[in-house]
């Protein structure tokens, strides 16, 4: 490991688990204050002991504009800015077209897309010039996968974030990148495919279909997310960047 953020706060929204768990790990181990967020207490306290260092857990729903607020707030209290933000909290489930509810849909929506919008937005204040945003996307974002549309239109979406907001941020010189996982082992993977046996038998067969022959694992997510937070980056600048064994260039 390196000190690459040595004195930076980070900011890792729904890092109790997966893809943000890891990176927030990564970003402590190279020294920098992480603040992290979920929903429940319970995981939320086991999180913070798995990270170590230093290391801020704030309970709260991202889809909440107070919840928001109290994240930022809990930075203040030490921090005079951010140098970098995780929008990664969100999540979705599968329906298909014709059995898709308002329910259905005003939950993935507001966890994907207005969750990202108002965790970035009010960050601004405390964002410093020159500072890394990278939202979590998905290789859906360009690709059809059955009864997954609303999801995979949530995060076509948070890919054009990217894109507009580097203009609305230009002056400031915020980089904005996406970051979008393949199929990647985690929890959350698991309960989407339903669990145990089933769930196993779809990853093997989606591992079949990746041109590296298997899936991701959540630290090589993490890894790609520090590379774009860094100054290695300093040029890169509202790309879609996909990690997934290469399962979208075919």
């Amino acid at each position: 490991m390196t000190d690459r953020f040595n004195n930076k706060v980070v900011v890792v929204t729904g890092g109790t688990s997966g893809i943000g768990l890891a990176t927030a790990k990564a970003f402590a181990a190279e020294g920098a204050s992480v603040f992290i967020t979920g929903r429940r207490q319970e995981t939320l306290d086991v999180a913070l002991k798995k990270i170590g260092g230093r290391v801020t857990g704030v309970r709260g729903d991202m889809t909440n504009l107070a919840d928001i607020d109290r994240l930022y707030d809990a930075v203040q209290q030490n921090h005079s800015q951010i140098d970098v933000v995780f929008a990664n909290a969100g999540g979705g489930e599968m329906a298909p077209l014709g059995a898709i509810t308002e329910e259905h849909y005003q939950s993935i929506f507001d966890t994907n897309v207005k969750g990202v919008l108002f965790t970035v937005q009010k960050a601004l204040p405390l964002l410093r010039d020159g500072a890394s945003v990278i939202l979590t996307g998905s290789t859906t974002s360009i690709s059809g996968t059955p009864a997954f549309s609303v999801y995979s239109a949530t995060k076509a979406a948070v890919r054009n974030f990217a894109r507009n907001w580097i203009l609305d941020l230009k002056d400031r010189h915020i980089r904005v990148n996406t970051v979008s996982p393949g199929v990647t082992e985690t929890a959350g993977l698991d309960e989407l495919f339903g669990g145990g046996d089933q769930a196993q038998s779809t990853k093997d067969y989606l591992a079949g279909l990746i041109p590296i022959g298997r899936i991701g694992q959540p630290e090589e997510i993490a890894k790609t997310v520090l590379f774009l937070a860094s100054d290695e980056a300093s040029f890169v600048n509202g790309i879609e960047l996909f990690v997934d064994g290469g399962q979208a260039q075919i």
